[in-house]
């Protein structure tokens, strides 16, 4: 599929994406209305306030700017503050303005090399909707240090806040990401019509696994080996004295750990062993989506390779969430205790976005050095069998 015929369908959805979640915010405070109260309660109404206050323009009740001026004289201090909500205006603008711009060129490379097409339809959505989640994740991300400022005192634990700044509003994007990638897929499906036959890079088999193995086990020792808990809490006190950015912990933890487990403690076996499976379908699913992705790209580039590949940690994340939110879920039919335990879903995904790069970037390198060998293999295997005969 050409850039020319993809452009419209993304621009389209990272419209819809930004639409989507400037509308979430500024329905943030309209949970306080008696009427909403009345019929959501005041926990579930407090629960939604906290998904949607981060992509709100108006600052959360509780917020405080310029606070170092605050002994000042009248004037000085009301004009600071006046500045420091300036920065939350500002961090608010950048932040829409970068969920367009991270959203549009990732998919337009998703769009190209796995158009919605010939039973690549269904492949392409969850793909869109994985990269929707990791689009608004760095909006997040790259807005936090004019969020942070707007405190009056940014450089106090500035990488501990921007850890926690990062990880908020991710519930929202899970859900908006999914609808921006269905308009998405449904006008390059119609933009594609007219295409004509799409080229298709045949892959080996074998090379396919062998590049879906090597691309899982970076994703592996993540989820396995960094997250083991011992291993984490290493990884959170390193804290080295560098002024500004000391205490970088809990920043490395967001960004390189998918999880968090330990061994079986006082409880039973089988509970643990039922909450390591949201850890093996992460895996199942890595491995199933790098196993096919050769095939469904109209060429396995190291960039759409990496592409896929962070989608589908994204999609193996909240596949596990999923579960874990079904097992926890068991016996509960109140809206407070589904809703409670629906706010880890859209965890790691910083760390998904590290380790997918990685882990596609492996799997393309390993899939052109096995299908090399395969091609290498294949042709002089007649030569040597015409030499045997003679």
């Amino acid at each position: 599929m050409t850039y020319r015929r993809a452009v419209m369908p993304v621009l389209a959805g990272g419209l819809l994406l930004t639409v989507l979640l400037w509308w979430a915010g500024a329905s943030a405070h309209a949970l306080h209305l008696p009427g909403a109260t009345g019929m959501l309660n005041g926990q579930v109404a407090a629960e939604l306030e906290h998904w949607l206050i981060p992509w709100s323009y108006d600052p959360p009740a509780s917020a405080t700017f310029g606070t170092e001026v605050s002994g000042g004289s009248g004037g000085a201090a009301g004009a600071a503050g006046t500045n420091y909500l300036a920065l939350y205006t500002t961090a608010m603008q950048i932040r829409f303005g970068a969920v367009f711009a991270f959203f549009v060129p990732g998919a337009l490379l998703l769009v190209r090399r796995l158009p919605p097409v010939h039973g690549r339809m269904p492949a392409a959505l969850l793909a869109i909707w994985a990269w929707g989640v990791v689009a608004g994740t760095l909006a997040v991300t790259v807005s936090a240090p004019w969020l942070i400022a707007s405190g009056g005192n940014g450089s106090f634990r500035f990488l501990p806040r921007l850890a926690g700044v990062i990880s908020s509003g991710r519930q929202v994007l899970v859900v908006t990401a999914l609808v921006a990638a269905a308009l998405t897929v449904f006008i390059a499906r119609v933009a594609a019509k007219g295409a004509g036959p799409l080229s298709h890079e045949a892959v080996p088999a074998r090379a396919a696994r062998l590049a879906a193995t090597v691309g899982t086990a970076v994703i592996a020792l993540s989820l396995v080996v960094l997250s083991y808990l011992p291993v984490a809490a290493a990884l959170q006190q390193v804290s080295p004295n560098i002024g500004m950015f000391a205490e970088p912990g809990d920043l490395l933890r967001q960004w390189l750990l998918l999880g968090g487990w330990s061994g079986p403690g006082g409880g039973p076996l089988g509970s643990w062993l039922l909450y390591r499976a949201g850890d093996v379908l992460l895996l199942a699913v890595v491995w199933w989506v790098l196993r096919r992705l050769p095939r469904l790209l109209t060429r396995a580039t190291v960039p759409a390779m990496a592409a896929g590949a962070v989608c589908a940690t994204v999609l193996g994340l909240l596949a596990s969430q999923v579960l874990r939110v079904a097992v926890d879920g068991v016996g509960s039919s109140l809206r407070w205790d589904l809703l409670h335990l629906s706010a880890g879903i859209g965890e790691g995904v910083p760390a998904a976005l590290t380790c997918g790069l990685v882990a596609g970037t492996a799997a393309a390198l390993t899939l052109r050095v096995a299908a090399g060998r395969a091609e290498t293999a294949d042709t002089t295997t007649p030569v040597e069998d015409s030499a045997h005969l003679g």
